[in-house]
Order: structure tokens, then C-alpha cells, then sequence
């Protein structure tokens, strides 16, 4: 497995990370112990995770991502490199969500009772919050690392200019600076590499970037004019307006059809694996530390598993894979 070292930080991740926002919905307690055990025997020792989670989850499951985790980890600390988030809201309270100091002192108390740990090595802001002052959220995970319940922070969804504004008040005020971004970044989706890549590579900011497989489309399994399938991630319901609704938001037209299309044909054309090429495509590009792949059965992680041992992508091939997204209609959504 192929490891790199997370921003400007003392520590090394390997460059593919488990994701497993499916724990406790798509996948039982059995299932996601399978998947995490697979991917930590091939070298994946990246766990990220959320308070939230399980994805698409009601009220009653929400950490429950974590519980599963942290019954498997027992045994493994030390092997892992384990990160987390928070933001989300966990309960009904106006207090139970956010970027609040009081919410953040709650919140990775909880992550980490879930978790059985006592410390985090990675905590990150899951979400940009427009209603907290951004020197409170930075102060109270500054007071996190100082207690040594946190080793690194980072950051989830925020924009170039938010990233920035945050690495200079840490230094203004001698914080620990964050040391990570988490985009969505893929085949389909490469609106980071206008600002924030950049400026991620002039600080020394590592990425990890999450969705390689664009929700499952860079598969192959989904086809135009088919009804969206139950016990998917674009089917997903849970809390507010439901995660199955967020992603045929991002994916699901004709346009991304299309480009699928083109890209099943040319990976055939090729002699390579949808799958593999996709995540492949995702860690050799600039500025990128791990790509996180994950699954809902142990079986799915074959594919991804292997972009790190697959043959390079040549000059040709990467200019051929470019014209995928050279071809879509842009909008403006950055999630």
C-alpha cells in the first residue's frame, strides 16, 4: 500500500482511506466488520468516519457508524490512522449541531465513548458553518489538540477562500493549522482544482478526497432511463431530505449518463477496470493524499482495492479521461 504523508503533520496515511457511512444502514454489524477487516489486510489503515453516520440514518442510528467501529478497532489502536467529524445534528436540540464550542466539546466526548478511544487522530469540521464564528470553532479544536483528545485537525466541504481565512488565523494566533481537506472529487466532479487544490499545494494542505466513484455511477452499474434502485446510495432516505435526493441532485441526468457512457466504452476499449481506473484516476492526480472508497459488502472493495497496484495511467490515457468532465455542463453546487 502506497503511503503518504497528511499535510504538513509528523504523521503518514495510507493513499487509500476506508470510508463507512454505510455502517449501520447499508451494511449490518457483520458487514462492515468484513469490509473494514478486508481493507485493513490490504494495507488500508485510513478509517474515516462521522458522529453522523450512518448516511441516509434516523435519529435512533445516528453514531452507531461509530459504535461498529469502535468494537472492531479494539486490539488495532495503534495501527490505525483513525479520523472522525463533526457538525452534524444529532438530536433535536438547537445545541446538538454546528461548530459551537459547546457543541464541539460534546461532540468528540461522544465520538470518542462510541469509538473506545482516547484519542482522535484526525477530527474534522464536517461542514462549513455560517452561523459560528470560524475563531471559536478553530479555538475550540486548538483546546481539543492542547487536552490531547485530538492530534490534527481538518476540515469537510469548505471552500478555497474558507480554508484560507482559517490557515491565517491559526497563525495569527498560533494555532495547530489544519492540516487536511475533504472535497468530493472524481471523474465526473473536478471544481476543486480551480481554487482549492492550488492553494492546498502552495500551504501544504493534504486532500482527501471522498466520492471516486461518483455514488456508484463510475461503476457502470446504472443506465439511462432506469428507475432509481431501493437499497442504493441514490435511494437513501434518513433525516431532512434525504441522502438519495442530495445525489441524483449531483448525478443523476443525462449529461452524467452520457459521460459514463463514453467512459465504459473507452475503459473496454482499453482493457481496464471502470472501478480501478476511477480511483486510480483520483490518487494520481496533483495534491492528492488518499482517495476514500468504501462499500456496503466486503466484495465491493476489489475493484478499488487494486488502483494502487494497477498499471500507471500513460499522457494519453489521463487527456482521454479529461475530456469526461471538458464535456459536462457546469453548474455552480460545490457539494
Amino acid at each position: 500500500m502506497q503511503t503518504r504523508k497528511l499535510g504538513k503533520s509528523g504523521i503518514e496515511v495510507s493513499a487509500l482511506c476506508l470510508g463507512t457511512m454505510t455502517f449501520g444502514n447499508q451494511a449490518d454489524k457483520k458487514e462492515s466488520h468484513d469490509i473494514l477487516s478486508k481493507a485493513f489486510d490490504a494495507g488500508v489503515y485510513f478509517i474515516d468516519t462521522a458522529d453522523a453516520y450512518p448516511l441516509g440514518g434516523t435519529w435512533e442510528q445516528l453514531g452507531r457508524t461509530e459504535e461498529i467501529i469502535g468494537e472492531w478497532l479494539q486490539g488495532k489502536r495503534d495501527k490505525v490512522v483513525l479520523a472522525t467529524k463533526c457538525f452534524g445534528q444529532m438530536s433535536d436540540h438547537p445545541n446538538d449541531k454546528g461548530l459551537g464550542k459547546k457543541h464541539i466539546f460534546d461532540a468528540i466526548d461522544a465520538s470518542l465513548r462510541r469509538l473506545g478511544t482516547d484519542y482522535i487522530d484526525l477530527y474534522q469540521a464536517h461542514q462549513f458553518d455560517w452561523d459560528v464564528p470560524m475563531e471559536e470553532t478553530l479555538r475550540a479544536f486548538e483546546d481539543l489538540v492542547r487536552q490531547g483528545k485530538v492530534r490534527y485537525v481538518g476540515v469537510s466541504n469548505w471552500r478555497a477562500w474558507q480554508v484560507a481565512k482559517a490557515l491565517g488565523i491559526s497563525r495569527y494566533f498560533h494555532y495547530d493549522p489544519i492540516q487536511s481537506v475533504q472535497p468530493r472529487y472524481n471523474l465526473l466532479f473536478r471544481m476543486i482544482e480551480e481554487e482549492l487544490v492550488p492553494l492546498c499545494q502552495s500551504e501544504g494542505v493534504g486532500i482527501i478526497s471522498y466520492n471516486p466513484l461518483a455514488g456508484g455511477m463510475l461503476t457502470g452499474r446504472y443506465q439511462p432511463g432506469q428507475q432509481v434502485e431501493d437499497d442504493t446510495r441514490f435511494s437513501l432516505g434518513g433525516i431532512g431530505a434525504g441522502a438519495g435526493k442530495l445525489y441524483q441532485e449531483r448525478y443523476w441526468n443525462q449529461a452524467v449518463f452520457e459521460a459514463v457512457e463514453h467512459y465504459r466504452k473507452w475503459c473496454a476499449e482499453q482493457g481496464r477496470n471502470m472501478v480501478t481506473t476511477a480511483v486510480q484516476w483520483v490518487i494520481s492526480q496533483p495534491g492528492i493524499t488518499a482517495a476514500i472508497i468504501g462499500a456496503s459488502r466486503a466484495s465491493q472493495l476489489d475493484d478499488s482495492l487494486q488502483a494502487v497496484h494497477a498499471q500507471p495511467l500513460s499522457e494519453e490515457e489521463l487527456k482521454a479521461l479529461d475530456e469526461l468532465w471538458f464535456h459536462l455542463p457546469k453548474r455552480k453546487e460545490f457539494r
